[in-house]
């Protein structure tokens, strides 16, 4: 059981059996009465946000998830498989489970997944990820203006919005939190 003193940003909690992440968590100690914590509460199955408010002293059960390193092995039509590097065990999500972070996995990376009650429900991938730019417009000649990007196309399928000196075969090192560029890079070894 969590107290809602111990209430923090990050918190997995279970309310009426379904997993929640706290997203968001505000102290209000008003003129009279005991102390409230309002947050923003991510159901970690819907996707959904919710906003929930509890008094001082009220507690909430932790959620059973478990989060492991696991190597993205291939994707099938709208599924992504996942073996776990410790025991070998494959998990298959859904293109929506994954979400946008499936735009830029690459065969063999590692990620970490998560599971509530032995099931996935979401995947992380690394933070920066390095990728080859497959297709990108010529930049128009003469344009020099500093901030000027075009789309590019990389490895994955992604496309991203890329600085104009970008061409094909450059690697950039992509943000996947966002999906903006970062910078250019040498080819991963």
């Amino acid at each position: 059981m969590i107290s809602t003193s111990d209430f923090r940003k990050g918190m997995k909690v279970q309310i009426d059996g379904t997993p929640f992440v706290c997203v968001e968590m505000n102290f209000r100690k008003p003129g009279k009465g005991a102390a409230l914590y309002e947050c923003k509460m991510k159901n970690l199955l819907r996707d959904t946000v919710t906003d929930r408010t509890y008094r001082a002293g009220q507690t909430l059960e932790e959620a059973d998830i478990m989060e492991f390193t696991a190597q993205f092995l291939y994707k099938q039509v709208d599924t992504f498989v996942f073996m776990n590097n410790q025991d070998y065990e494959q998990y298959e999500l859904t293109a929506e489970q994954v979400g946008d972070v499936g735009k830029f996995l690459k065969e063999n990376m590692d990620c970490q997944v998560m599971t509530f009650d032995n099931n996935p429900i979401g995947v992380a991938a690394p933070n920066h990820v390095v990728l080859q730019v497959e297709w990108a417009e010529p930049a128009p000649k003469g344009n020099t203006a500093t901030g000027v990007s075009k789309p590019v196309k990389l490895e994955t399928g992604a496309e991203i919005l890329a600085p104009a000196f970008i061409n094909e075969g450059d690697w950039l090192r992509v943000d996947t939190r966002t999906g903006e560029y970062v910078e250019r890079t040498t080819a991963p070894e």
